[in-house]
Protein backbone atom coordinates (compact mmCIF):
# COMPACT_ATOMS: atom_id res chain seq x y z
CA UNK A 1 0.00 0.00 0.00
CA UNK A 2 1.15 3.22 -1.34
CA UNK A 3 1.09 6.65 0.89
CA UNK A 4 -0.31 9.65 -0.96
CA UNK A 5 1.57 12.58 -1.13
CA UNK A 6 -0.96 14.35 1.28
CA UNK A 7 -1.30 11.58 3.73
CA UNK A 8 2.89 11.75 3.76
CA UNK A 9 3.35 14.93 4.48
CA UNK A 10 1.12 14.59 8.08
CA UNK A 11 3.23 11.74 9.14
CA UNK A 12 4.34 12.46 12.73
CA UNK A 13 7.69 12.36 13.39
CA UNK A 14 8.41 9.18 14.27
CA UNK A 15 6.74 7.61 12.09
CA UNK A 16 8.34 8.84 9.19
CA UNK A 17 11.84 7.82 11.22
CA UNK A 18 9.98 4.25 11.40
CA UNK A 19 9.15 4.56 7.24
CA UNK A 20 12.30 5.40 6.66
CA UNK A 21 13.95 2.85 8.65
CA UNK A 22 11.65 -0.02 6.45
CA UNK A 23 12.58 1.56 3.27
CA UNK A 24 8.67 2.18 2.92
CA UNK A 25 9.92 5.88 1.67
CA UNK A 26 13.46 7.79 1.14
CA UNK A 27 14.97 10.82 2.89
CA UNK A 28 15.23 12.44 -0.56
CA UNK A 29 11.50 11.89 -1.03
CA UNK A 30 10.48 13.22 2.09
CA UNK A 31 12.87 15.95 2.14
CA UNK A 32 12.09 16.76 -1.41
CA UNK A 33 8.53 17.10 -0.29
CA UNK A 34 8.97 19.18 2.64
CA UNK A 35 10.83 21.85 0.27
CA UNK A 36 7.88 21.93 -1.99
CA UNK A 37 5.35 22.69 0.21
CA UNK A 38 7.47 24.85 2.06
CA UNK A 39 8.34 26.78 -1.50
CA UNK A 40 4.42 26.68 -2.21
CA UNK A 41 2.97 27.83 1.02
CA UNK A 42 5.52 30.50 1.71
CA UNK A 43 3.55 33.01 -0.09
CA UNK A 44 0.67 32.58 1.51
CA UNK A 45 1.52 31.95 5.16
CA UNK A 46 5.51 33.09 4.68
CA UNK A 47 6.58 30.61 7.60
CA UNK A 48 10.25 30.42 6.56
CA UNK A 49 13.09 32.86 7.31
CA UNK A 50 15.31 31.29 4.50
CA UNK A 51 15.07 27.24 3.34
CA UNK A 52 18.32 25.37 2.52
CA UNK A 53 17.41 22.89 -0.32
CA UNK A 54 20.49 22.20 -1.84
CA UNK A 55 21.95 21.45 1.21
CA UNK A 56 19.34 19.52 2.50
CA UNK A 57 18.46 17.46 -0.43
CA UNK A 58 22.58 16.78 -0.21
CA UNK A 59 21.82 15.93 3.28
CA UNK A 60 18.85 13.63 2.72
CA UNK A 61 20.84 11.86 -0.11
CA UNK A 62 23.80 11.08 2.77
CA UNK A 63 21.25 10.04 5.01
CA UNK A 64 19.52 7.43 2.36
CA UNK A 65 23.23 6.06 2.15
CA UNK A 66 23.56 6.31 5.90
CA UNK A 67 20.12 3.98 6.00
CA UNK A 68 20.87 1.91 3.18
CA UNK A 69 24.27 0.38 5.18
CA UNK A 70 22.26 -0.33 7.79
CA UNK A 71 22.98 2.73 9.89
CA UNK A 72 20.33 3.87 12.62
CA UNK A 73 19.59 7.21 14.86
CA UNK A 74 16.49 8.54 15.78
CA UNK A 75 15.89 11.29 13.35
CA UNK A 76 17.73 9.70 10.25
CA UNK A 77 17.09 10.99 7.27
CA UNK A 78 13.47 13.19 8.61
CA UNK A 79 13.30 16.64 7.56
CA UNK A 80 12.63 19.36 9.98
CA UNK A 81 13.22 22.66 10.44
CA UNK A 82 15.01 25.32 13.38
CA UNK A 83 13.71 28.91 14.84
CA UNK A 84 15.90 31.79 13.47
CA UNK A 85 17.01 32.57 17.07
CA UNK A 86 19.89 28.74 16.85
CA UNK A 87 22.89 29.31 15.14
CA UNK A 88 23.36 27.12 12.07
CA UNK A 89 26.49 26.59 10.35
CA UNK A 90 26.73 28.83 7.54
CA UNK A 91 23.45 31.08 7.88
CA UNK A 92 23.30 33.77 9.41
CA UNK A 93 21.12 33.96 12.72
CA UNK A 94 19.01 37.21 12.54
CA UNK A 95 16.33 36.71 15.29
CA UNK A 96 13.39 38.30 12.92
CA UNK A 97 15.70 41.81 12.57
CA UNK A 98 16.47 43.22 9.48
CA UNK A 99 20.22 43.85 7.94
CA UNK A 100 23.54 42.29 6.89
CA UNK A 101 24.24 38.95 9.82
CA UNK A 102 27.51 37.29 9.29
CA UNK A 103 27.13 33.27 8.97
CA UNK A 104 27.04 30.97 11.83
CA UNK A 105 30.11 29.46 11.93
CA UNK A 106 29.36 26.40 14.22
CA UNK A 107 25.68 24.88 14.65
CA UNK A 108 24.17 25.44 18.20
CA UNK A 109 24.04 22.89 20.97
CA UNK A 110 20.45 22.01 19.78
CA UNK A 111 21.13 21.97 15.91
CA UNK A 112 24.26 19.73 17.09
CA UNK A 113 22.16 17.55 18.73
CA UNK A 114 19.60 17.16 15.84
CA UNK A 115 22.27 16.39 13.40
CA UNK A 116 23.51 13.76 15.40
CA UNK A 117 20.79 12.49 15.70
CA UNK A 118 20.31 12.44 11.35
CA UNK A 119 17.94 14.99 11.16
CA UNK A 120 17.81 16.63 7.37
CA UNK A 121 17.67 20.43 8.16
CA UNK A 122 15.04 22.45 5.54
CA UNK A 123 15.47 25.60 6.98
CA UNK A 124 15.20 28.38 9.62
CA UNK A 125 11.85 29.31 10.60
CA UNK A 126 10.37 33.11 11.10
CA UNK A 127 10.01 34.89 14.70
CA UNK A 128 9.49 38.35 15.87
CA UNK A 129 12.17 40.97 16.51
CA UNK A 130 14.10 39.53 19.61
CA UNK A 131 10.98 36.81 20.08
CA UNK A 132 9.87 39.99 22.20
CA UNK A 133 5.74 39.71 21.27
CA UNK A 134 3.13 36.87 20.57
CA UNK A 135 2.61 37.67 17.31
CA UNK A 136 4.97 36.99 14.16
CA UNK A 137 5.35 39.92 12.05
CA UNK A 138 7.64 42.61 11.40
CA UNK A 139 9.35 44.51 8.80
CA UNK A 140 12.23 42.01 7.82
CA UNK A 141 9.86 39.43 6.60
CA UNK A 142 6.55 41.03 6.77
CA UNK A 143 3.85 38.74 8.22
CA UNK A 144 3.59 34.66 9.03
CA UNK A 145 0.18 33.60 9.08
CA UNK A 146 -2.43 31.10 10.63
CA UNK A 147 -3.06 28.06 8.42
CA UNK A 148 -6.24 28.13 10.17
CA UNK A 149 -7.19 31.66 9.41
CA UNK A 150 -4.90 33.22 7.15
CA UNK A 151 -6.40 36.68 8.40
CA UNK A 152 -4.95 35.59 12.34
CA UNK A 153 -1.14 35.55 13.51
CA UNK A 154 -0.39 32.00 14.09
CA UNK A 155 1.02 33.65 17.48
CA UNK A 156 4.83 33.81 18.82
CA UNK A 157 7.66 33.91 18.77
CA UNK A 158 8.07 30.52 17.60
CA UNK A 159 5.36 31.63 14.86
CA UNK A 160 7.18 30.56 11.77
CA UNK A 161 7.31 26.80 13.07
CA UNK A 162 4.17 26.91 14.42
CA UNK A 163 2.72 27.77 10.93
CA UNK A 164 5.17 25.01 9.06
CA UNK A 165 3.72 22.60 11.38
CA UNK A 166 -0.01 23.09 11.40
CA UNK A 167 0.15 23.35 7.49
CA UNK A 168 1.59 20.07 7.39
CA UNK A 169 4.95 21.47 5.49
CA UNK A 170 7.15 19.51 8.06
CA UNK A 171 6.49 17.22 11.37
CA UNK A 172 7.89 19.23 13.92
CA UNK A 173 10.20 22.21 14.95
CA UNK A 174 12.25 23.32 17.76
CA UNK A 175 11.49 26.39 18.72
CA UNK A 176 11.92 28.58 22.02
CA UNK A 177 10.00 30.03 24.95
CA UNK A 178 10.92 33.11 27.09
CA UNK A 179 7.54 34.06 27.98
CA UNK A 180 4.80 31.43 26.19
CA UNK A 181 6.96 31.39 22.99
CA UNK A 182 6.32 27.87 22.35
CA UNK A 183 3.10 27.60 24.15
CA UNK A 184 1.31 30.36 22.82
CA UNK A 185 2.08 29.83 19.21
CA UNK A 186 0.67 25.94 19.12
CA UNK A 187 -2.24 26.79 21.37
CA UNK A 188 -3.17 29.34 18.45
CA UNK A 189 -2.40 26.56 15.76
CA UNK A 190 -3.35 23.02 17.52
CA UNK A 191 -0.27 22.00 18.15
CA UNK A 192 1.48 20.38 21.22
CA UNK A 193 4.07 22.49 22.46
CA UNK A 194 6.38 21.25 25.21
CA UNK A 195 8.25 24.16 27.41
CA UNK A 196 11.16 22.07 29.28
CA UNK A 197 12.90 22.66 32.40
CA UNK A 198 15.43 25.75 32.16
CA UNK A 199 18.52 23.70 31.47
CA UNK A 200 17.27 20.56 30.18
CA UNK A 201 18.61 21.60 26.23
CA UNK A 202 21.41 22.80 26.31
CA UNK A 203 22.32 26.32 24.63
CA UNK A 204 25.83 27.66 24.15
CA UNK A 205 24.90 30.80 26.65
CA UNK A 206 21.81 31.40 28.89
CA UNK A 207 18.99 33.10 27.74
CA UNK A 208 17.69 36.02 28.43
CA UNK A 209 18.95 36.06 31.93
CA UNK A 210 17.18 32.09 32.30
CA UNK A 211 13.91 32.69 30.49
CA UNK A 212 14.23 31.52 27.62
CA UNK A 213 14.58 27.92 27.13
CA UNK A 214 14.56 25.89 23.74
CA UNK A 215 11.54 22.89 23.20
CA UNK A 216 9.64 20.76 20.41
CA UNK A 217 6.24 21.59 18.98
CA UNK A 218 4.26 19.25 17.38
CA UNK A 219 1.02 17.88 16.27
CA UNK A 220 1.46 15.23 18.75
CA UNK A 221 2.78 14.04 22.31
CA UNK A 222 4.80 11.49 21.09
CA UNK A 223 6.33 13.37 18.29
CA UNK A 224 7.13 16.27 20.84
CA UNK A 225 8.57 14.10 23.09
CA UNK A 226 10.71 12.34 20.71
CA UNK A 227 12.45 15.72 19.57
CA UNK A 228 13.01 16.33 23.52
CA UNK A 229 14.85 13.45 23.92
CA UNK A 230 17.00 13.99 21.10
CA UNK A 231 17.39 17.76 21.62
CA UNK A 232 18.12 17.34 25.24
CA UNK A 233 20.25 14.10 25.50
CA UNK A 234 17.86 12.04 27.47
CA UNK A 235 17.97 9.07 25.56
CA UNK A 236 13.90 7.66 25.59
CA UNK A 237 13.08 9.32 28.76
CA UNK A 238 10.17 11.62 27.61
CA UNK A 239 9.37 8.83 24.78
CA UNK A 240 8.76 6.25 27.51
CA UNK A 241 7.21 8.78 29.60
CA UNK A 242 4.59 9.19 26.54
CA UNK A 243 3.66 5.65 26.35
CA UNK A 244 3.03 5.73 30.31
CA UNK A 245 -0.15 5.93 32.19
CA UNK A 246 0.19 8.51 34.13
CA UNK A 247 -1.93 7.42 37.38
CA UNK A 248 -4.78 9.03 38.65
CA UNK A 249 -4.01 13.03 39.68
CA UNK A 250 -5.06 15.92 41.42
CA UNK A 251 -5.28 18.27 38.58
CA UNK A 252 -5.83 22.17 39.89
CA UNK A 253 -8.03 24.39 37.32
CA UNK A 254 -6.86 27.87 37.84
CA UNK A 255 -8.13 30.62 35.21
CA UNK A 256 -7.14 34.01 37.53
CA UNK A 257 -4.54 36.65 35.67
CA UNK A 258 -1.56 36.84 37.66
CA UNK A 259 -1.51 40.95 38.65
CA UNK A 260 0.25 42.33 35.33
CA UNK A 261 -0.93 46.05 36.43
CA UNK A 262 -2.41 46.52 33.14
CA UNK A 263 -6.55 45.41 32.20
CA UNK A 264 -6.99 41.76 31.31
CA UNK A 265 -9.77 39.55 30.80
CA UNK A 266 -10.81 35.79 30.14
CA UNK A 267 -12.42 35.90 26.53
CA UNK A 268 -15.67 33.77 27.40
CA UNK A 269 -14.97 31.27 24.57
CA UNK A 270 -10.88 30.44 26.13
CA UNK A 271 -12.81 29.99 29.36
CA UNK A 272 -15.19 27.39 28.02
CA UNK A 273 -12.31 25.23 26.28
CA UNK A 274 -10.12 25.21 29.43
CA UNK A 275 -13.22 24.18 31.12
CA UNK A 276 -13.72 21.69 29.17
CA UNK A 277 -10.06 19.88 28.92
CA UNK A 278 -10.80 19.70 32.68
CA UNK A 279 -13.89 17.95 32.37
CA UNK A 280 -12.27 16.02 30.11
CA UNK A 281 -10.24 14.94 32.71
CA UNK A 282 -12.22 14.14 35.19
CA UNK A 283 -13.99 11.71 32.92
CA UNK A 284 -10.25 10.37 32.89
CA UNK A 285 -10.68 9.58 36.23
CA UNK A 286 -8.75 12.76 37.20
CA UNK A 287 -9.51 15.01 40.54
CA UNK A 288 -10.44 18.61 39.25
CA UNK A 289 -10.14 20.86 42.49
CA UNK A 290 -10.19 24.59 41.67
CA UNK A 291 -7.08 26.40 42.76
CA UNK A 292 -4.70 29.61 42.62
CA UNK A 293 -1.17 29.54 42.76
CA UNK A 294 0.16 32.38 44.80
CA UNK A 295 1.76 34.75 42.34
CA UNK A 296 1.37 37.80 44.20
CA UNK A 297 4.17 40.66 42.02
CA UNK A 298 5.98 37.91 40.54
CA UNK A 299 6.21 40.23 36.95
CA UNK A 300 8.10 42.79 38.76
CA UNK A 301 10.79 39.72 38.41
CA UNK A 302 10.39 39.46 35.01
CA UNK A 303 10.83 42.53 33.14
CA UNK A 304 14.31 43.31 33.98
CA UNK A 305 15.94 39.91 33.26
CA UNK A 306 13.78 40.04 29.71
CA UNK A 307 14.38 43.55 28.87
CA UNK A 308 18.11 43.02 29.70
CA UNK A 309 17.88 40.40 27.06
CA UNK A 310 16.54 42.35 25.07
CA UNK A 311 18.95 45.08 25.24
CA UNK A 312 21.80 42.14 24.94
CA UNK A 313 20.30 40.77 21.81
CA UNK A 314 20.07 43.94 20.26
CA UNK A 315 23.68 44.91 20.39
CA UNK A 316 24.73 41.76 17.89
CA UNK A 317 22.40 43.89 15.62
CA UNK A 318 24.47 45.31 12.84
CA UNK A 319 22.71 48.02 12.13
CA UNK A 320 20.38 49.20 15.58
CA UNK A 321 19.10 52.03 13.64
CA UNK A 322 16.77 49.47 11.34
CA UNK A 323 15.07 48.20 14.75
CA UNK A 324 11.42 48.60 15.29
CA UNK A 325 11.31 51.85 18.02
CA UNK A 326 9.61 49.33 20.39
CA UNK A 327 12.44 47.09 20.02
CA UNK A 328 14.45 50.13 21.13
CA UNK A 329 13.33 51.47 23.33
CA UNK A 330 13.16 48.03 25.46
CA UNK A 331 16.58 47.71 24.94
CA UNK A 332 17.05 51.37 26.38
CA UNK A 333 14.80 50.21 29.57
CA UNK A 334 16.91 47.17 29.64
CA UNK A 335 20.02 49.28 29.79
CA UNK A 336 18.72 51.71 33.22
CA UNK A 337 17.76 47.63 34.88
CA UNK A 338 21.05 45.91 34.08
CA UNK A 339 22.34 46.66 37.38
CA UNK A 340 20.73 46.30 41.23
CA UNK A 341 17.12 45.44 39.48
CA UNK A 342 18.72 42.36 37.31
CA UNK A 343 20.36 40.63 40.07
CA UNK A 344 17.21 41.43 42.75
CA UNK A 345 15.33 39.61 39.93
CA UNK A 346 17.70 36.73 39.77
CA UNK A 347 17.65 36.60 43.55
CA UNK A 348 14.31 36.91 44.47
CA UNK A 349 13.82 33.72 42.47
CA UNK A 350 13.98 30.78 45.00
CA UNK A 351 11.53 32.64 47.11
CA UNK A 352 9.29 32.70 43.92
CA UNK A 353 9.67 28.83 43.53
CA UNK A 354 8.75 28.30 46.97
CA UNK A 355 6.15 30.45 47.62
CA UNK A 356 4.29 29.57 43.74
CA UNK A 357 5.49 25.87 44.16
CA UNK A 358 3.23 25.37 47.57
CA UNK A 359 0.72 25.22 45.02
CA UNK A 360 1.63 21.51 44.40
CA UNK A 361 1.57 20.40 48.38
CA UNK A 362 -1.95 20.51 47.06
CA UNK A 363 -2.30 18.74 43.44
CA UNK A 364 -0.02 17.42 41.18
CA UNK A 365 -0.28 19.60 38.36
CA UNK A 366 -1.83 22.78 37.73
CA UNK A 367 -4.25 23.94 34.44
CA UNK A 368 -4.60 27.01 33.11
CA UNK A 369 -6.25 28.64 29.66
CA UNK A 370 -3.01 28.79 27.49
CA UNK A 371 -3.53 32.50 26.41
CA UNK A 372 -6.91 34.62 27.41
CA UNK A 373 -8.06 35.25 23.84
CA UNK A 374 -8.31 33.24 20.42
CA UNK A 375 -5.44 34.51 17.74
CA UNK A 376 -5.66 38.01 17.06
CA UNK A 377 -6.08 38.97 13.69
CA UNK A 378 -3.09 40.30 11.30
CA UNK A 379 -1.84 44.04 11.76
CA UNK A 380 -3.54 44.14 15.60
CA UNK A 381 -0.02 45.60 16.86
CA UNK A 382 0.68 47.52 14.18
CA UNK A 383 1.35 51.45 14.80
CA UNK A 384 1.14 50.47 18.37
CA UNK A 385 3.32 52.04 21.17
CA UNK A 386 5.55 50.37 23.36
CA UNK A 387 3.34 50.66 26.21
CA UNK A 388 0.41 50.30 23.52
CA UNK A 389 2.01 47.13 22.45
CA UNK A 390 2.40 45.66 26.11
CA UNK A 391 -1.11 46.05 27.17
CA UNK A 392 -2.74 44.66 23.98
CA UNK A 393 -0.20 40.90 24.42
CA UNK A 394 -0.70 40.82 27.92
CA UNK A 395 -4.20 41.49 27.48
CA UNK A 396 -3.85 38.20 24.75
CA UNK A 397 -0.92 36.33 26.84
CA UNK A 398 -1.24 36.68 30.51
CA UNK A 399 -0.48 33.02 31.70
CA UNK A 400 2.46 31.87 30.60
CA UNK A 401 5.28 33.82 31.56
CA UNK A 402 5.39 32.83 34.89
CA UNK A 403 6.74 29.68 34.60
CA UNK A 404 9.52 31.26 32.80
CA UNK A 405 10.59 33.02 35.69
CA UNK A 406 10.45 30.27 37.71
CA UNK A 407 12.19 27.74 35.00
CA UNK A 408 9.89 25.06 35.70
CA UNK A 409 8.10 23.09 32.49
CA UNK A 410 4.64 23.09 31.11
CA UNK A 411 2.96 21.63 28.26
CA UNK A 412 0.61 23.28 25.54
CA UNK A 413 -2.44 20.73 24.70
CA UNK A 414 -5.35 21.84 22.19
CA UNK A 415 -8.18 22.72 23.89
CA UNK A 416 -10.46 22.40 20.65
CA UNK A 417 -11.46 25.12 18.90
CA UNK A 418 -13.76 27.95 18.66
CA UNK A 419 -17.57 28.75 17.14
CA UNK A 420 -15.26 30.31 14.38
CA UNK A 421 -13.20 27.41 14.07
CA UNK A 422 -9.78 29.18 15.84
CA UNK A 423 -7.94 27.05 17.50
CA UNK A 424 -7.09 27.57 21.55
CA UNK A 425 -4.82 25.86 24.33
CA UNK A 426 -4.65 25.08 27.63
CA UNK A 427 -1.46 24.60 29.88
CA UNK A 428 -0.35 21.95 32.29
CA UNK A 429 2.07 23.26 34.49
CA UNK A 430 4.42 20.98 36.89
CA UNK A 431 6.82 21.76 39.62
CA UNK A 432 10.97 21.73 38.71
CA UNK A 433 11.51 18.77 36.81
CA UNK A 434 8.46 17.44 36.13
CA UNK A 435 8.15 16.98 32.47
CA UNK A 436 7.77 13.24 32.48
CA UNK A 437 4.42 13.99 34.39
CA UNK A 438 2.86 16.69 32.05
CA UNK A 439 3.91 14.29 28.86
CA UNK A 440 2.43 11.06 30.10
CA UNK A 441 -0.86 13.49 31.22
CA UNK A 442 -0.78 15.08 27.95
CA UNK A 443 -0.29 11.91 25.95
CA UNK A 444 -3.35 10.33 27.61
CA UNK A 445 -5.85 13.60 27.15
CA UNK A 446 -4.38 13.19 23.29
CA UNK A 447 -5.66 9.59 23.24
CA UNK A 448 -9.43 10.49 23.52
CA UNK A 449 -9.18 14.00 21.92
CA UNK A 450 -7.56 12.72 18.75
CA UNK A 451 -6.27 16.60 18.04
CA UNK A 452 -4.25 15.01 15.54
CA UNK A 453 -6.79 14.13 13.24
CA UNK A 454 -8.01 17.70 12.69
CA UNK A 455 -6.14 19.31 9.54
CA UNK A 456 -6.63 23.12 8.86
CA UNK A 457 -8.43 24.06 5.58
CA UNK A 458 -5.17 26.01 4.44
CA UNK A 459 -2.98 23.03 4.10
CA UNK A 460 -0.12 21.66 1.90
Amino acid sequence: MTTSKADLAFTGLAEQASMLATGATTSVELTRLALEKAEASQPVLNAFKCLRAEEALREAAEADRRLADGETAPLLGVPTAIKDDLDVTGLPTAFGCEGDFTVATADSPPVAALRRAGAVLIGKTNTPELGQWPFTEGPAFGATRNPWDTERTPGGSSGGAAAAIASGVIAAALGSDGAGSIRIPAAWTDLVGIKPQRGRVPTERELFHGLTVVGPLARTVADAALLLDVAAGTGTAFQAAARREPGRMRIGLSTRIPFTATKTRLDPQAHAAVVRLAERFAELGHEIVEIEPDYRLIGLTFLPRSLVGVRDWSRRVPDQARLDPRTRANARQGSALAGPALRLARATEPLLQRQIGSVFGRVDVVLTPTTATPPPRIGTFDKLTGWQTDQAMIAACPYAWPWNVLGWPGVNVPAGLSPDGLPLGGQLLGPSHAEERLISLAAQLEEVERWQDRKPETAW
